[in-house]
């Protein structure tokens, strides 16, 4: 079977999509399916390619078995929407031109619409069957979130969404609280189907503590709260640096953020401005020191704002599978929520609290060695059992063969 897979972020990019259609991609190789990747030139977080990298003459490239066509994005400033649409409208063109040479037998696209429908429909035209991966529920996500305030923005993107949604035989979600939304969206309960996400669980996997990214970075002899990823405007850091002021008295303490992300600059100077000597922001890093980063916190964090309900990030599994807990600071309702009480690794805390975040800092911190270390080692045996690339690979073998013809 020849599968394409139609999706802006693709390794080296740093979109937290990319590794994930990369493994999903690799296993699919394995597996003796035919791959190609029609991918934008890597832009994610930053705006830019990273340092070093270089589009392959004729954007095209074959990498563990995938073939990957990159299509040039210009390079922006990502912090506003309108240099965002900007890039979108790039891929969408530069990917829909390639889609026109190719002729899969299935052909998978990303969500959301405002990024591939332009590529995604012209696939539906030359592949057998089609799959619509959705990752957030849109416009719902950016109306929330106010990235989407006008009304004749929000009806675009959700004419966008709706046009992939049709032209999908398949719809895969991630998230149980997706499913509700998608069959209001119109998207019929035989189309739908539940895969979540995966993380690389050979290669994240647990590291000592005292480790060289936390020595070269200062993450020793301190309790260190660990957020890694995109630093952005729907994880509700704020509230962080305001439990870290609340914090600014234990010594014994410390938050660090790795990543970069259109709301670092923010943070930085409302740390700057309370005067914070406990928190570290690191810039973002090679995936390949991925698994020593996640090492040199003793707890990590996952925060989002108290309306994001119906979102499931996929650096959850990533900590999990560290084998370090968690404090989430995330709706208490919500899918992760449920998924971490499930891997009974995690302080669960109200969002966007100050002072909840920080007695569960507190709380963490005052746990025994051996307390912290079997809630690290629930959790990777839950990423281990439930979220692996081979299951994964499993369910969207058995989607793409299913998918009607």
């Amino acid at each position: 079977m020849h599968v394409l897979i139609i999706t802006p972020h693709y390794p080296p990019d740093g979109g937290p999509s990319a590794p994930l259609f990369r493994m999903l991609a690799e296993e699919l190789v394995q597996r003796g399916h035919a791959l190609s990747v029609v991918a934008a030139t890597p832009h994610y977080p930053g705006g830019r390619p990273p340092d070093g990298w270089v589009r392959p003459p004729g954007g095209r490239e074959t990498r563990e078995g995938v073939e990957i066509h990159w299509v040039a994005v210009p390079a922006v400033d990502r912090s506003r929407l309108t240099r965002r649409l900007q890039q979108f409208a790039a891929y969408q063109l530069g990917a829909a031109w390639r889609v026109r040479g190719l002729r899969p037998d299935v052909a998978i696209a990303s969500g959301p619409g405002l990024q591939t429908v332009l590529p995604f429909l012209l696939a539906r035209r030359r592949a057998a069957r089609t799959v619509f991966s959705v990752h957030d529920v849109y416009p719902d996500i950016g109306v929330t979130l106010g990235i989407f305030r006008h009304r004749a923005v929000i009806a675009l993107v959700t004419a966008l969404e709706r046009a992939c949604l049709r032209a999908a035989d398949k719809v895969r979600y991630l998230a149980p609280a997706f499913r509700a939304p998608l069959l209001r969206m119109g998207v019929t309960e035989a189309r739908l189907s539940f895969i979540p996400d995966w993380v690389d669980t050979q290669f994240v996997r647990p590291l000592p503590r005292d480790n060289a990214f936390a020595r070269e970075h200062g993450l020793t002899g301190r309790f260190v709260v660990l957020y890694g990823g995109n630093l952005g405007f729907s994880q509700g850091l704020e509230s962080v640096i305001d439990a870290a002021a609340l914090l600014r008295e234990r010594d014994d303490i410390r938050f660090a953020f790795v990543g970069q992300g259109a709301g670092r600059s923010a943070l930085l100077a409302r740390a700057h401005e309370a005067e914070l000597a406990n928190v570290s922001f690191i810039d973002y890093q090679p995936r390949e020191r991925l698994p020593e980063l996640l090492a040199s916190g003793d707890a990590g964090l996952v925060s989002m704002r108290r309306s994001t309900v119906d979102s499931l990030p996929s650096k959850v599994y990533s900590h999990l599978a560290s084998g370090r807990p968690l404090l989430a600071a995330v709706p208490p309702t919500g899918d992760v929520a449920g998924l971490l009480r499930r891997a009974n690794a995690a302080q669960l805390v109200a969002p966007e609290d100050p002072r909840a975040i920080a007695d569960g800092v507190l709380s963490l911190a005052a746990l025994a060695p051996a307390e912290l270390a079997a809630m690290g080692e629930r959790g990777r045996a839950f990423a281990v059992e439930h979220h692996s690339p081979q299951a994964a690979a499993t369910s969207f073998e058995a989607l793409l063969q299913s998918a009607p013809a």
